[in-house]
């Protein structure tokens, strides 16, 4: 769950914050298949916005989107692409902590379930903090936290990277359809977290 902690004793250099759906963890495949069992068509599979995505209202969809998060799928989703690997390679070998930003639910049980979810797939030690926001709620209270201390932060929505590196933060996006096109040479896009892992420890070697 969310503990406060004072940001201004951590290592920044050690710290890499992170969403969870769409960078940890492969929600779209399961809600996908979750609206569908519910009678939903997918209409395009690239699109982030949920009327785009579903033949539904936004308003009907936010709901839906809601509903799953705080159904019990939420605690067993699978890991994006190769996090698995480079999150642990990350921590058990160079030394990296994680905190989890993730706008979920603010449902207790809910939010539980993810950090089970996380720890199953990540270990028990490489996440030090969960903060969970209400669902689809923006970052900019969370992020300001960390203000200024030049950290990583992992995001596949390009609102949220760009309130990031507002703060100071080593904004990075995690590629999939509706970011692909974004260009900004101060927010690098990754395919993958080899792609993440690469630039992290590129950067760690140019400091030395």
């Amino acid at each position: 769950m969310d503990t406060k902690l004072k940001l201004t004793h951590l290592n920044k250099n050690n710290l890499i914050l992170v969403d969870a759906d769409g960078v940890l963890l492969d929600w779209a495949s399961r809600f996908d298949d979750w609206m569908i069992s519910h009678d939903c068509q997918l209409q395009d599979a690239d699109a982030y916005l949920i009327d785009e995505r579903f033949d539904v209202s936004y308003d009907h969809g936010r709901h839906c989107i809601k509903q799953f998060n705080e159904s019990a799928a939420i605690g067993y989703l699978d890991p994006l692409r190769d996090a698995r690997w480079y999150v642990r390679k990350l921590h058990e070998l160079h030394g990296y902590t994680f905190h989890l930003i993730t706008s979920l639910s603010l449902d207790k049980y809910a939010g539980l379930a993810r950090e089970s979810n996380i720890r199953n797939l990540f270990g028990d030690t490489a996440f030090s903090r969960f903060v969970f926001l209400n669902t689809g709620a923006d970052k900019h209270e969370a992020l300001a936290e960390y203000q200024d201390l030049g950290c990583w932060w992992l995001e596949d929505k390009v609102e949220n990277a760009e309130v990031g590196l507002g703060f100071g933060l080593r904004s990075v996006l995690m590629a999939h359809g509706y970011n692909r096109d974004y260009k900004n040479p101060q927010i690098p896009i990754v395919q993958n977290w080899h792609g993440f892992y690469q630039l992290v420890t590129d950067v760690n070697q140019s400091n030395l």
